[in-house]
């Protein structure tokens, strides 16, 4: 099990523990391609991951296997199950910016 930590803010935390959000997202930025994209940033067009040869929009999913969503820098936590990455535009009432790009992370069943 590979475990994705993620601190959130109350409203997003608040929304996914009472499974009113289903995916969690980030934009896609150096940051993340180098920590969700199967080639751990090193894409040979040397790009965003918005381009039709990114790992994720080929179907290679990352190597985690779990997200733990963290409640701010508390210790209140949750841990689900990464169903999937994708790249995507996300609804902007659970978070995502408007008509813009980014990684979505599918959550699964919740563990813990």
């Amino acid at each position: 099990m590979k475990i994705l930590d993620l601190p959130l803010k109350k409203e997003w935390y608040d929304m996914i523990e009472n499974g009113i959000k289903t995916e969690e997202y980030r934009e896609i930025k150096s940051y993340w391609i180098k920590r969700l994209c199967y080639t751990k940033g090193n894409c040979d067009w040397g790009g965003y991951c918005n381009l039709s040869n990114c790992s994720i929009r080929k179907g290679r999913q990352s190597d985690y296997t779990h997200i733990r969503f963290r409640y701010g820098y508390t210790k209140r936590t949750m841990l689900f199950e990464l169903k999937e990455i994708k790249i995507g535009i996300g609804k902007p009432e659970l978070g995502a910016p408007q008509d813009k790009e980014v990684f979505i992370l599918k959550l699964g069943n919740r563990e813990e």
